[in-house]
């Protein structure tokens, strides 16, 4: 099962870029978020034509995120479940994708340390992992994959210095990913290659791509069932050249079948 995630910036923008990614790469299974669309203007035919059935969370000119599946999508859920305080803004949405419940995350950015936003980031978070608690069982094949809007250490960061102040590194930021992970997840990808450098987010302005500025805020987690049955982890860097490209690259995780 290979499943990948994408932060789009504006689907409406990408869909050329998207449709050839995926006849090119075909995953099973494709998170996206910052789709920019509501439910009406969701491409739902482009997705079919291709062999996906989707479920899209989305309000219009900002976030929304979609799950789109060749292996099956059943009892789909957006936002976060009964007894936990709702989300006005469309940020998550789940379902089951064959064996595996699959959740495309797009946490809030934060805008700067202290703001009202960075206390409703660490919120969301804290409802994300109760979510989880409530849902679905650590022992489950389980992936929560998206933008997370924060680098987990220093290395997912090109230059920690030029991050002093601001959010997606702040400590605060890191425990309550943390508190997530310890749910029952794994970055596969970095399990795989600790090594830095490795980015999935460039910035459009100063050719930050090109000078392989970038963060690593993108990935995909995988419950320990899962991440056993890890087969290969990516960082799409060509989808990120070109002719308008989103400002995030696809990370992509393949998984081998459950033992019979």
């Amino acid at each position: 099962m290979l499943v990948a995630t994408w932060n789009v910036n504006s689907l409406n923008a990408r869909i050329p870029r998207v449709e050839q990614w995926l006849a090119e790469v075909r995953p099973d299974i494709l998170c996206l978020q910052e789709t920019k669309l509501a439910a009406e203007s969701f491409p739902f035919d482009l997705f079919a034509e291709q062999g996906y059935e989707v479920a899209h969370n989305g309000t219009g000119q900002w976030n929304g995120v979609a799950i789109a599946s060749r292996v099956g999508l059943e009892d789909p859920l957006d936002g976060f479940c009964e007894g936990v305080e709702a989300d006005d803004e469309a940020r998550l949405v789940s379902a089951r994708c064959g064996s595996t419940r699959v959740h495309s995350v797009y946490v809030p950015n934060g805008r700067e340390v202290g703001h009202e936003q960075y206390h409703y980031k660490l919120d969301w978070l804290r409802r994300l992992r109760r979510h989880l608690s409530q849902t679905v069982e650590p022992t489950e094949d389980v992936v929560v994959a998206g933008d997370w809007n924060i680098a987990p250490t220093d290395i997912d960061v090109w230059d920690r210095a030029a991050f002093d102040g601001s959010t997606h590194v702040t400590d605060d930021e890191r425990h309550a990913l943390q508190d997530v992970v310890e749910w029952g997840l794994v970055d596969t990808l970095r399990a795989r290659y600790p090594q830095p450098g490795l980015f999935s987010y460039y910035d459009y302005q100063a050719g930050r791509f090109h000078k392989r500025q970038g963060m690593r805020i993108d990935y995909v987690l995988a419950s320990e069932s899962l991440a056993d049955r890890s087969r290969l982890d990516l960082i799409d860097r060509n989808a990120r050249k070109g002719k308008k490209p989103s400002d995030h690259a696809p990370v992509l995780a393949g998984f081998r079948s459950k033992p019979c």
